[in-house]
């Protein structure tokens, strides 16, 4: 497989939305199939990464989906809307600069808590499985834009997640993974049971 051309079909089917920040590395020396990291409000670039060697044992409708699947994650994650945790960042920020100012130490100390504590807040709400199921059902949506049925894309996304657990050595799927696969087949009509309400929310 040659990476240049496959990143650049690739890139095109990332929703016109998500291309001015998302962009697709080559990265030959990493253990897993693709990856990428957290995107923190300061990276407006979110790199996402993947090793061509592994990548090319996926078949193409895998490749799609697993990629769709990680830029509606990466994208998904909202560091700046109405929210309480959102509320509670700003209101440490402005009352860490207004105790600073003043020279009070303790009201530096006591905002910049409350900033750090709604931060990791977002960041775990942003890395729990509901994060993860919302991605995985806007990147069948959009898979629908690319002449996918539903019930298509969910069957090779599904299939992907356990084809890169096998390529990268794991003996069996995470719980989150589980959550996720039980979710898609019942998507694709292969099991009647979906996932419970509260692993949604």
């Amino acid at each position: 497989m040659e990476p240049t051309v496959e990143i650049r079909r690739l890139f095109d089917m990332i929703p016109a939305s998500a291309r001015m920040m998302t962009k697709i590395i080559s990265k030959p020396e990493q253990a897993k199939v693709i990856d990428t990291s957290f995107p923190f409000p300061w990276n407006w670039e979110r790199p996402i990464y993947i090793n061509f060697d592994l990548w090319h044992r996926l078949t193409k409708p895998q490749r799609d989906l697993l990629l769709l699947q990680t830029v509606s994650w990466l994208t998904g994650v909202k560091w700046f809307k109405p929210d309480i945790y959102q509320g509670v960042v700003l209101a440490g920020l402005l009352g860490g600069l207004v105790e600073f100012l003043h020279a009070d130490a303790l009201g530096v100390v006591i905002a910049g808590g409350l900033t750090t504590l709604a931060g990791f807040r977002i960041t775990a709400i942003n890395r729990s499985q509901h994060s993860q199921l919302n991605a995985d059902e806007v990147a069948i949506k959009v898979a629908q834009r690319r002449g996918y049925s539903e019930v298509e894309a969910a069957q090779h996304l599904l299939s992907a997640i356990e084809a890169v657990a096998k390529i990268e050595g794991h003996s069996a799927l995470d719980f989150t993974e589980l959550i996720r696969c039980q979710n898609l087949r019942a998507i694709a009509g292969l099991s009647s049971i979906g996932v419970p309400e509260g692993y949604k929310n």
